[in-house]
Order: C-alpha cells, then structure tokens, then sequence
C-alpha cells in the first residue's frame, strides 16, 4: 500500500507516545483502516479498531482485521455494548483504539462526515481518555460502497492529526443523553473542518481525474 499511494502525515506527535488513546477518525473508503493504522503505526503505536462486522469480510482488510485482533462490532444484534466493554479493556491495557464515530463510509455527495453514533464520546466518559481526531482525504476515490474506483499509481492520500478533545469535567460520567449527543456533534463538527482544511488545499488533478 505504502509503494502504490503517497502517503503523508501530519500531526503524528499528537497520538501519545505510551499509554491510552482514543482515535477517531472520518470515513471516506474502505481503504480508510488500512491507511489510518498506518498513521497510529508510524506514530509508534499499534491499532485496535472498533469496527462493524461488514468490514472483517471485506477480502485483505477482514484478514488484516482478525490477524491483529481488532473489535468487531455486529450491528442489530445488541452487541454494541459488548464491543464498547472490549474498548473499555483496550483502553485499560494502555491500547490505542481507533473509532469510526459515524459507523460507516459517508453516503454524502462531498464526502464530508454525516451525523456521528454517540459511541467514541461514551468510551472518553467511560475512561477518561481524550479523543484524538484524525482526518483523512484523497481515499473516497479507490473503495466506495458502489466497489472499487480509481486504482491510479501514486493518489495522495493524506492524514492529519489534531489536538486531543479532553471532556474530562465537562459532564464526567453523569452526562445524559442530550449531552452526550451535544458532544458527539461538536466532535464530528471537529473532525469537518480537519478534512474541508485538507480539501482546500489537496491536488486538483487528482480531485478532477478521479
């Protein structure tokens, strides 16, 4: 993967060294798990994932996904709380456990985040773990839900980082439903504007070549 796209990265000293972390991150692609583990690793750390079970079939990435332990989630079937239970413990281990806040590729025409599942805000409460955003931009052109785009050598795929939201004395552990929605939405608002910062600024050639 790293021989086929230009990667980079930015911000990678924002994902603590040791210890705890909580990522989360935008979807654009299928292709998203394989490049934002490979943003947590070049930090220096390796991934768990809290991912929907849809993904661990997906020729590669499942293989990928078993082979390195990460957390499946099976939607419909009440397990949403297993798996958070399973973060929980990651969290405990000193892991990093990267999450998908809107629970799947974007639908949307800009491929901007849709509305977030409340699920990364109640594992920050939970541990008292910050949230490490991570925007990505330039993979929703190679594995959307349709099937796979572009293959073109060389599309940049770019990662960027973003200061920890720590919402530790902000409602701890007591917060309700309305806040706790309230918090997801400035998080996805957060993690907007990371990825229309990229946008701006990501090579026409490519945005127009597909």
């Amino acid at each position: 993967m790293r021989g086929w796209f230009r990667l980079s990265y930015e911000g990678l000293e924002h994902i603590p060294a040791s210890g705890p972390a909580i990522v989360a991150c935008n979807h654009l692609s299928y292709l998203d798990p394989l490049t934002n583990a490979s943003a947590v690793m070049k930090a220096g750390r390796r991934p768990r994932f809290l991912a929907k079970d849809e993904l661990f079939r997906i020729p590669v990435v499942g293989w990928a996904f078993e082979g390195a332990k990460q957390i499946r989630v099976v939607r419909g079937s009440g397990d949403a709380t297993t798996a958070l239970r399973a973060a929980e413990r990651a969290i405990a281990d000193g892991e990093v456990v990267v999450i998908y806040p809107e629970g799947t590729v974007t639908t949307r025409p800009d491929h901007l985040p849709m509305r977030g599942k409340t699920g990364v805000v109640r594992l920050s409460l939970a541990t008292g773990v910050p949230i490490t955003p991570l925007a990505s931009w330039g993979s929703q052109a190679v594995w959307q839900k349709s099937g796979k785009g572009s293959l073109r050598f060389g599309r940049p795929v770019w990662t960027r980082v973003g200061a920890p939201i720590d919402l530790e004395g902000r409602s701890g552990s007591t917060a309700d439903a309305e806040e706790i929605r309230a918090m997801t939405a400035e998080l996805i608002a957060t993690l907007t504007a990371m990825v229309e910062e990229l946008r701006a600024t990501y090579p026409r050639r490519w945005t127009d070549g597909g």
